[in-house]
C-alpha cells in the first residue's frame, strides 16, 4: 500500500543517518559532511508538509543545492516512488527542459509525442518528490513546467532551489539566510581539517575564525574558498587579508572584471552578493596569472570535463598543455575546481558561481568565441571517435562517456547551429550521435536536434545526408511513418544525385525497416537484402550493418523461414564476438531465442532471452527489453507457470506506452502475446489472470529485470524475486522445467524487433 504523501513532523535528525532500505531516486552520494542548518532543514521539511511546491532561494554560494538534497535525502523514504534530482545549471537552452527532467527521472519515451506529454503520463499515478536545482536562468519555462505537472499529477511535490521564486499560486518560499556564526565556524573547521589534517585553534584563533565567518556573511562557498587557503596562510593572515580587501571595496564593485555583470543579479548587487563576489575575487587575486587564465578558460565547459578536454581546449602558448595539469591541481587545492570520480573516470567541474565569475573574465579577455569554437571542435572529434568505437569491445565505455559528456555536447550543438557557416557541423554532430540517440534511449532528444539542424540550410551535402537518414531512422523507431518516409526519400534521392553511396545504402536500409514495421514483409526483405549488398560493395561493417542482417532475419522469420533466420543471426553473433559488439548482439539473441522456443527448447530460449535482457537493460534499450519480456512470458507459460507469465505480460504492458503502440499494432508481433494470453486465461481463469496482470503492471522495468535475472540464479526458481509473494497469493516454488512447444496449428509467432529492431531505452 502506498504511504501518504503528507510527511510526519520532522524531528531533529541525527547524523550520520542509519542505513535505510534502497528506495527509488537519483540523489548523489555526497563527498563531504553536511554541517549545521538544522533549523533550516526542519523548516524546509515543514514547508513540504503543507505545500506541494516549495522554493528555496538565496544568493549563489549560499548552499541551496546542498540543503535541498540533504532535506530530500531525509524525506526520501516518505515518497514511495522516490526523490529525483534535476540539475539545470548546465542546461543553456529552455527547449531541452522537458528532456532534462525526463532524463533525470530515467524516463525513456520512444514515441513521437512531446516530452511534456510523456512526463505527465509518467507522473500521473506516482508519489514522488522532484527537486529542480539551479533553474533561475530558465525561470519562465520552469514555472510553466512545474505548474503543468503539479496540476496533472496529484501525488507529485516539487522542491525548487534557485536565486528567485517561481511566482506560482500555492508556492511556499523559504529564503535561505546566511549560516549563523556557530554553524559557519563549524563548517570552516570541518573544511579546514580536510586541508590541514589535525587543524586546531586556540582561544585567539577561535575569535579570528568567528570574525572571519562574520566578514564572509556566513556564506558556505565563501567559507570553503577561504578554508582552501589554509595550505599557505594562517587564520589570522586570512582574516587580515580579507579584511583589507573588504575595506578597499566598500565603495565599489572592483571584484567584477571589466564589462562583467551577472545576468541574474542587479547592477548594484545586494550586500551578500557583493560579499560572495568579493570573496571569489579575493581568491582570484591570490591565484597566479596561469591559474587565473585557466579559471577563465575552464568556464567554457558545461558541468564536468576531463583532463584531455581541458588540455586541448584551454592550452596555448601562454599555458602549455604539458603544464596545465599542475595549474589545474592548484585550482583544485584552492576549491576553485572540484575533482570527482565518475563511471567515466576522473573528472573535474567548477561550482556555478565560480564558473560565472570565470566566464566574466573570459569575456573581458575577448576570448569567448575562440574558446567556444575549440570546445565545439573537441566534442565533434569526441563524437566521431565514439561512433567508430561503438563497434568494438568498448561499446559500454562509449555509452558511459557520452552520457557524462551530454551537457558539453549540447553546448557544442547549440554553438554550431547558432553560428553562421557552421550549420553543417551541427548536422554532422547530430547525425554522428545516432548510436546514442538510438542505442541508449535518447530518441526524443535526438529528434529535437536532428529536426532543428535540418531546418537550416547547408552547402555540405554529406553532413545533411547523414542527418537525414538518422532522422528517418529515429522517426521509424518513434512510429512516425510519415516523417520517416519524408526524410528517407529525400536522403535517397539526394544521395543518388550527389553520388554518396553510403547515404544511399542507409536510406534503403531504413526504408526496409519502415516496411518491416508496417507488416510489408516481402518488401522489407527485398530492401534489406539490397541494403546489405550495398554495404558489402562499399566495405561498410558496423552495428548498423549487423542490425540490417538481424532485421532481415526478422522479415524471413515472419514469413516462416526460421532456419534462414537462425543462419543469419548466428553469423551476426559470430561477428559480434569477433568485434566485442553487444548492442546488436542482443537482437540476434532474441531471434535465436524465438527459434529455440519454436523447437521446444525452453531452457535454451530462457538463457538466450536473459542474456538479451541484461544487455538491453544495461544500454537502457526499452524496445529490446520489452520484446524480451514479452517472449519470456510465453516461455514461462510453456514451463508450466501461467501466473508468472501473466505477471510478465502485465509488466510489459506498463513499458509499452513509453515505446509506442503496443507490439507496434502488428499482427506478426501480436501473435506470441495473444497465444500467451489465451492459454494463461484458460489455465488461470479470467479473474485470476487479470489479477496477475495488474500485479505485473505495478512493477517498473528495473524491478521486472531484477525479478527475471534473479530467478535465473535462484535454484528454487519460483517466478519471484527479493522475497516477493506470487501474484496469485501462492508461495514461490520451483518452476516446472518441461518444455512447452508452440501448438502445431498456430502460426509462426513474432520474431525479433520491430522498428528495425532498434533500441529505445
Amino acid at each position: 500500500m502506498r504511504r501518504s504523501m503528507r510527511p510526519d513532523p520532522l524531528p531533529r535528525v541525527p547524523r550520520p543517518f542509519a542505513a535505510r532500505p534502497r528506495v527509488p531516486g537519483n540523489l548523489p552520494a555526497e563527498l563531504t559532511r553536511f554541517v549545521g542548518r538544522d533549523g533550516e532543514l526542519a523548516a524546509l521539511a515543514g514547508h513540504l508538509e503543507s505545500a506541494r511546491l516549495v522554493t528555496l532561494t538565496g544568493v549563489g554560494g549560499a548552499g541551496k543545492t546542498r540543503l535541498a538534497t540533504q532535506a530530500a535525502a531525509i524525506l526520501q523514504d516518505r515518497f514511495c516512488d522516490g526523490v529525483w534530482l534535476v540539475e539545470l545549471a548546465t542546461l543553456r537552452h529552455g527547449g531541452l527542459l522537458d528532456h532534462a527532467v525526463a532524463e533525470a527521472l530515467g524516463l525513456a519515451d520512444h514515441t513521437g509525442r512531446p516530452p511534456r506529454a510523456a512526463l505527465r503520463d509518467h507522473l500521473a499515478g506516482r508519489e514522488l518528490l522532484l527537486v529542480l536545482d539551479g533553474y533561475e536562468h530558465l525561470v519562465d519555462g520552469c514555472a510553466a513546467l512545474a505548474a503543468d505537472l503539479l496540476r496533472r499529477a496529484p501525488g507529485l511535490r516539487v522542491l525548487a532551489a534557485g536565486r528567485r521564486p517561481l511566482g506560482l499560486p500555492g508556492e511556499q518560499n523559504l529564503p535561505l539566510p546566511p549560516m549563523d556564526v556557530a554553524d559557519a565556524a563549524a563548517l570552516f573547521h570541518d573544511r579546514a581539517a580536510a586541508v590541514v589534517p589535525g587543524f586546531r585553534t586556540d582561544a585567539d584563533g577561535e575569535a579570528a575564525v568567528a570574525e572571519l565567518c562574520r566578514r564572509l556573511d556566513g556564506i558556505p562557498l565563501a567559507l570553503e574558498l577561504a578554508a582552501g587557503r589554509l595550505r599557505a596562510l594562517s587564520v589570522e593572515q586570512l582574516l587580515h587579508r580579507i579584511d583589507d580587501r573588504f575595506r578597499l571595496l566598500t565603495g565599489g564593485t572592483r571584484t567584477s572584471p571589466p564589462g562583467f555583470s551577472s545576468p541574474s543579479e542587479p547592477v548594484a548587487p545586494p550586500a551578500r552578493h557583493q560579499t560572495l563576489r568579493t570573496t571569489i575575487g579575493w581568491s582570484h587575486e591570490l591565484c597566479t596569472p596561469a591559474e587565473r587564465l585557466l579559471w577563465a578558460r575552464l568556464s567554457v565547459f558545461a558541468g564536468q570535463f576531463d583532463l584531455d578536454a581541458a588540455e586541448y581546449i584551454c592550452s596555448g602558448p601562454d599555458l602549455p598543455a604539458d603544464e596545465l595539469l599542475d595549474v589545474l591541481d592548484e585550482l583544485v587545492a584552492q576549491s576553485v575546481a572540484v575533482r570527482e570520480e565518475t563511471p567515466a573516470g576522473l573528472r573535474y567541474r567548477m561550482l556555478d558561481t565560480v564558473r560565472e565569475y570565470g566566464a566574466g573574465w573570459l569575456e573581458a579577455l575577448g576570448d569567448v568565441e575562440r574558446l567556444r569554437r575549440r570546445h565545439r571542435d573537441w566534442y565533434v572529434g569526441l563524437a566521431t571517435w565514439c561512433e567508430l568505437d561503438w563497434f568494438s569491445p568498448r561499446q559500454a565505455e562509449v555509452a558511459t562517456r557520452i552520457e557524462c559528456e551530454l551537457p558539453n555536447l549540447r553546448i557544442a550543438l547549440e554553438y554550431s547551429l547558432d553560428s553562421s557557416g557552421d550549420t553543417h557541423l551541427g548536422q554532422y554532430l547530430a547525425g554522428t550521435l545516432w548510436f546514442y540517440w538510438v542505442g541508449c534511449g535518447r530518441l526524443s532528444e535526438g529528434r529535437h536536434w536532428l529536426d532543428r539542424s535540418l531546418e537550416l540550410d547547408s552547402e555540405h551535402d554529406d553532413a545533411r545526408l547523414k542527418a537525414l537518414w538518422v532522422a528517418g531512422y529515429v522517426a521509424v523507431l518513434q512510429g512516425d511513418a510519415v516523417g520517416a518516409m519524408g526524410a528517407l526519400r529525400e536522403c535517397g534521392e539526394e544521395a543518388e544525385r550527389a553520388g554518396n553511396a553510403t547515404a544511399a545504402a542507409y536510406a534503403v536500409h531504413r526504408t526496409g525497416c519502415l516496411a518491416l514495421v508496417r507488416d510489408d514483409m516481402p518488401r522489407a526483405e527485398c530492401l534489406l537484402r539490397d541494403a546489405l549488398t550495398r554495404y558489402r560493395d562499399i566495405g561498410e561493417l558496423n552495428s548498423n550493418v549487423l542490425m540490417a542482417q538481424v532485421e532481415l532475419a526478422m522479415a524471413v522469420a515472419f514469413q516462416g523461414d526460421i532456419a534462414e533466420a537462425v543462419r543469419l543471426c548466428e553469423d551476426v553473433r559470430d561477428i559480434c564476438d569477433d568485434h566485442g559488439e553487444r548492442w546488436a548482439l542482443a537482437y540476434a539473441l532474441f531471434v535465436l531465442a524465438y527459434a529455440a522456443w519454436n523447437r521446444g527448447e525452453a531452457a535454451r530460449a530462457r538463457a538466450l532471452l536473459e542474456e538479451c535482457l541484461a544487455i538491453d537493460h544495461a544500454f537502457h534499450d526499452l524496445l529490446g527489453a520489452v520484446l524480451a519480456v514479452e517472449l519470456l512470458a510465453l516461455v514461462t507459460l510453456g514451463e508450466g507457470d501461467p501466473a508468472e507469465a501473466a505477471l510478465l505480460q502485465g509488466a510489459a504492458g506498463r513499458i509499452w506506452p513509453s515505446v509506442g503502440l503496443p507490439l507496434f499494432g502488428s499482427r506478426y508481433y501480436n501473435q506470441p502475446h495473444q497465444l500467451c494470453e489465451e492459454q494463461a486465461r484458460e489455465l488461470l481463469g479470467a479473474e485470476r489472470y487479470e489479477h496477475c496482470v495488474r500485479a505485473g503492471a505495478r512493477l517498473g522495468l528495473d524491478a521486472t529485470v531484477a525479478r527475471i535475472l534473479s530467478d535465473s540464479s535462484d535454484s528454487s526458481g519460483g517466478g519471484s524475486s527479493s522475497g516477493d509473494a506470487r501474484p496469485d497469493g501462492a508461495v514461490p516454488g520451483p518452476r516446472p522445467t518441461a518444455p512447452g512447444p508452440r501448438p502445431e496449428n498456430s502460426e509462426p509467432a513474432a520474431s525479433p524487433t520491430a522498428s528495425g529492431g532498434e533500441t529505445t531505452g
